[in-house]
């Protein structure tokens, strides 16, 4: 089923970057069936555990500034180097932004790969690549979401391989459906489970698990027999599966509203105040939050979507008003969170964003796309602490060791995952194409 879905994000491409198609909660909850699941358990069974049992993924999309966050240049030209000084860490010669303070405390829990690089400048082509591995067959600026309608991202892959844990989706996105998080030609039972509201708002709830209003249970069960029906007839007449799907999807929405255990995952009011107000009342810090909570209770991919990082104008005052205090109080307060409930090592957490920014400031005292160096960062899930991998040159512009592509992250996530990114899977045409193509475990991270 397919429902509009609203959201007014705008980067430098002038087009407004409304999801103009949203999955809905009938054609997410996974493809079970009791073959496959039973399949899932055995192998499970004679398998050891993955060092990570879930992924957060946090996207920064618009391209976060390395240049401002985690690989500054004090020694560099003023329109280089910017205003921002670095700060010591709590991890000896590591040194990141003066504005990320409360990360600079928590040094020892994440490694700071300073060395991604990749050639794609655009939004919505860098965000398909960067959550396929795959380069899109459109211009930059298509307005089609979500836009890779051929290869599944890598939630959709982790839900395919692995599955649901429990009565939650595998994979869900918040505060909106990620641009490059689609399916693809996998279909929409490994789509992610979408909320649509911001869990800031005092009045959140996920409409998707609200029961009908006025209708019995004699009433919905009557509607039941009645779709089973129509769908049996719809069955025959084509002879095509699509009513039994859509059979399975309604099913598993059904078990979706029916469920407490989704109910309390969801109920982000029930957290304590102090650790609200801990991660921050913005829509990053609730959302990194309600992840903790999702990942907790058994889902096992998370992506949170943070726009607003397209800054090519007066960049700096943006950074320090608005966009690196959230990140600050979001991210520490997330790795502290699973770490003191036990949760971090076997979480793996990755921030990052489409691409990185120019090294020199421009007129309009912006930095403008730069893909070719940008930082990420890796904590728990099988990660070692505390690190600093690669590093660029004097104006942060390129790397000077090894570079690592998006290939490179995605065999590493899916590895810790416990997923063999060997495999290949073919499209309805008959096209083969592998869970990822090419890439390596970047060597140090785990």
């Amino acid at each position: 089923m397919f429902m509009p879905f609203g959201s007014s994000r705008k980067t430098c491409d002038g087009v407004s970057r409304r999801n103009f198609l949203r999955i809905g909660a009938s054609g997410l909850l996974g493809g079970l069936s009791l073959p496959w699941l039973l399949e899932m358990q055995a192998k499970a069974a004679t398998q050891q555990p993955a060092p990570a049992q879930a992924c957060i993924f946090i996207f920064l999309e618009g391209g976060p500034s390395q240049l401002d966050m985690w690989d500054l240049k004090p020694d560099a030209p003023a329109e280089v180097r910017g205003p921002f000084r670095p700060i010591r860490t709590n991890v000896n010669g590591t040194m990141i932004s003066e504005h990320l303070p409360l990360c600079s405390q928590i040094a020892n829990k994440y490694t700071i790969l300073r060395s991604h690089s990749h050639n794609d400048n655009g939004h919505n082509t860098g965000y398909h690549y960067c959550m396929t591995g795959y380069r899109a067959d459109f211009p930059d600026g298509n307005t089609r979401m979500p836009n890779n309608h051929l290869y599944p991202s890598i939630g959709s892959i982790i839900s395919r391989e692995l599955g649901p844990k429990t009565t939650l989706p595998p994979y869900i996105n918040m505060p909106h459906i990620m641009a490059g998080g689609g399916p693809g030609f996998y279909g929409s039972e490994h789509a992610p489970f979408v909320i649509e509201s911001n869990p800031v708002a005092a009045d959140f709830e996920v409409q998707d698990l609200r029961p009908l209003e006025g209708m019995s249970a004699a009433r919905q069960d009557r509607r039941r027999r009645l779709l089973a029906e129509v769908e049996e007839l719809e069955r025959e007449r084509t002879g095509q599966g699509r009513a039994r799907a859509m059979s399975t999807y309604y099913q598993r929405a059904r078990d979706l509203m029916s469920s407490q255990e989704a109910r309390r995952a969801f109920d982000i009011r029930s957290e304590a105040e102090a650790v609200r107000q801990t991660y921050g009342y913005t829509g990053l810090g609730q959302c990194c939050l309600l992840a903790r909570r999702l990942v907790e209770a058994g889902c096992r991919f998370v992506g949170i979507d943070h726009s607003g990082w397209d800054h090519h104008q007066t960049i700096f005052p943006s950074l320090v008003k608005d966009m690196l205090p959230h990140v600050d109080r979001a991210y520490s307060a997330l790795l502290n969170d699973l770490d003191q409930r036990g949760m971090l090592d076997n979480t793996l957490v990755v921030l990052m964003g489409e691409m990185g920014r120019t090294p020199v400031i421009n007129a309009e005292a912006g930095r403008d796309h730069w893909s070719m160096a940008q930082s990420i960062l890796f904590s728990g899930g099988g990660v070692r602490r505390g690190q600093v991998l690669g590093a660029t040159d004097r104006r942060a512009a390129a790397p000077t060791t090894d570079p690592f592509g998006v290939e490179d992250v995605l065999r590493t996530v899916m590895n810790q995952m416990g997923i063999d990114t060997t495999r290949t899977y073919n499209t309805p045409l008959g096209r083969p194409v592998p869970i990822v193509d090419g890439g390596r475990i970047i060597p140090g991270l785990v």
